[in-house]
């Protein structure tokens, strides 16, 4: 007798196989027989699904998100527990909540908030402290119930600054015995369950103080000696927000890279390292995904994070505005949204900001003033616009000051309305260079940052996009097969954290499980609420057409409702192919 039997679906594997038509048995949390039509006719079941018209996939497996606290309060884990994410994996990119000294629980918030655009509110007001040691919060994460799996790597910049303290904190050398002690901490918590170390080099991570995040500066001697504890235990991933990844310093790149690959080679551990193109070096996306292959055909296991969509920012008068270095827009920020609503509509006001024109000679607001860079992202959104949706074309086009449009854009829609302005992934205005480095031997689907820039991106999203963009509506370039989507959302990422118990829809594996309609699903625009911990602000982007996410066993989402079930679980280390598998 099994538990669940679903019948006429149409089974996307996960192993890249083509779809076919089939049924699916399931046991005790885990897929017990997949058959063709008909090869389970005789099985009985408690329940039986008839999935007729629609896609059977593995529970998608998110390497790169940040819910490091979001996962001692959220049980749906939001937004990825409504795109039909089953596993994530925290710690990303150097920064999260353990170690934790009783008097570093605010620097660690305040580190997370300018890092990963958390509201330091939230964080503080929805995370219960219970741990200090690594191993402690584990044991803190395993006491919670949770529709999705989660499991989490430990942060070289709260590592650093539990050891060293201030000198940790501001990036100070670290000695020997700092050296030492960090390596001993890392052991302890890849022993305890994590899954590897993460570090940040990029100094575009900086604390809500300025600073950048501790070790990004950081000596090989210092990454070295803690991927050599590493190399003792036999497991853990070395994972790093890399120098020069938002294109502050392109020559460090490649270099960074190349370290790297020595890194891998040396402790014999698989590195990955987050990948963008950039604007500072728009063609060069390519070049340094062929410095990880040719480690890799050398022995090193290097791979690059690479993003499914533009990744930047999206902007308006509720989130990030352009306006929000002018002084006349500054005294309106504090207001109730409808309040500052109404102010924005008055001639007077509206003169008044767009008076306020900044400095050619400053950086920053230049760049937010590149009317060249902002698309009207449209309803449905469109992460594929072209060249004529900019703010730029548009105030061509009717012979108006293009900071009038802008400003006037983002009232539509009562004042709801977004614009995207992709700081990277979009050099050449398209999602050519994502499709190349999508499909490049030493890539791997990441960076979704789930739970994080809660104030200027919703990319937990990426998942439900892939089906939607890549597989059935793009038009400005090559699609991609279905069989491959899901793959290299599944196993591809499952695999690269050594995950082997999921990913695929084989006997033994979880039974972590999405069925959905192909033809109805949807990406709705992205909307802001304010739901989390202190009325903290967000933006969530909503999915139709996931008819339900199954997790070990469990239905936990029915047409984008929670139904109640927390079957979901620490992982602890990693986990072994089932025998039967």
């Amino acid at each position: 007798m099994y538990d669940i039997l679903i019948r006429n679906a149409i089974v996307v594997d996960g192993t890249g196989r083509d779809r076919f038509p089939g049924e699916v048995a399931i046991r005790d949390g885990r897929i017990a027989a997949v058959g063709r039509p008909g090869e389970l006719a005789a099985a009985e079941a408690r329940e039986t699904i008839d999935a007729r018209g629609c896609a059977l996939t593995p529970g998608w497996v998110d390497i790169h998100s940040h819910y490091d606290g979001q996962a001692t309060w959220d049980p749906i884990l939001s937004p990825s527990g409504e795109h039909g994410v089953t596993t994530v994996v925290m710690g990303n990119c150097g920064v999260g909540f353990a170690p934790a000294a009783p008097d570093r629980h605010d620097w660690l918030i305040q580190l997370m908030e300018g890092v990963e655009d958390i509201p330091g509110t939230a964080l503080a007001e929805g995370i219960q402290w219970a741990w200090e040691s690594f191993p402690e919060y584990l044991d803190a994460l395993e006491t919670h119930e949770r529709i999705l799996d989660v499991a989490t790597q430990v942060p070289h910049g709260a590592v650093r600054a539990y050891v060293m303290g201030e000198r940790g904190a501001r990036n100070e050398l670290a000695t020997k015995r700092d050296i030492d002690a960090m390596a001993a901490i890392v052991r302890e918590a890849i022993e305890a369950g994590a899954l590897g170390f993460s570090t940040s080099r990029t100094t575009g991570h900086r604390a809500r103080d300025g600073e950048p995040v501790p070790g990004t500066f950081a000596a090989e001697e210092e990454l070295f000696a803690i991927g050599h504890e590493m190399r003792k235990l036999g497991k853990g991933l070395f994972e790093a927000a890399a120098a020069g990844a938002g294109g502050e310093d392109v020559p460090a790149r490649t270099k960074e890279v190349e370290m790297f690959v020595r890194l891998s080679a040396e402790i014999g551990r698989p590195v990955s390292f987050a990948h963008l193109q950039v604007d500072t070096a728009p063609d060069d996306y390519l070049r340094i995904l062929d410095v990880a292959e040719r480690g890799r055909a050398v022995g090193a296991d290097v791979t690059g994070q690479v993003a499914g969509r533009p990744f930047g920012i999206l902007a308006g008068f509720q989130v990030f505005s352009p306006y929000s270095m002018r002084p006349a827009y500054q005294a309106l920020e504090a207001l109730p949204f409808e309040e500052k609503l109404a102010r924005l509509r008055e001639p007077a006001v509206r003169r008044a900001i767009l008076a306020e024109r900044p400095a050619p000679s400053d950086p920053i607001a230049a760049q937010f003033q590149n009317f060249a860079k902002y698309f009207e992202i449209g309803n449905p959104p469109n992460y594929e616009p072209g060249p004529e949706l900019t703010i730029a074309a548009r105030a061509a086009r009717e012979g108006r000051d293009p900071d009038e449009v802008m400003y006037d854009a983002m009232l539509a829609d009562d004042g709801r309305a977004l614009l995207l302005m992709p700081l990277y992934n979009y050099s050449h205005g398209s999602c050519d260079a994502i499709y190349e480095m999508l499909h490049h031997p030493a890539s791997r689907l990441g960076l979704s940052d789930g739970g994080a820039h809660c104030g200027m991106i919703c990319d937990a999203s990426i998942p439900t996009f892939l089906l939607t963009h890549w597989v059935r509506d793009r038009v400005r370039g090559p699609r991609v097969p279905l069989e491959w989507a899901v793959k290299i959302q599944t196993s591809e990422t499952a695999a690269l954290y050594g995950l082997l118990d999921r990913g695929t829809i084989e006997p033994g594996k979880l039974a972590d499980l999405n069925l959905i309609d192909l033809d109805a699903l949807a990406l709705e625009r992205p909307s802001v609420v304010h739901d989390l911990p202190a009325g903290g602000r967000r933006l969530l982007q909503n999915a139709r057409g996931y008819a339900f996410t199954m997790k070990s066993g469990a239905i936990v989402m029915r047409d984008g409702v929670p139904t109640g079930a927390r079957p979901g679980k620490l992982v602890r280390g990693t986990r072994p192919a089932p025998a039967a598998a």
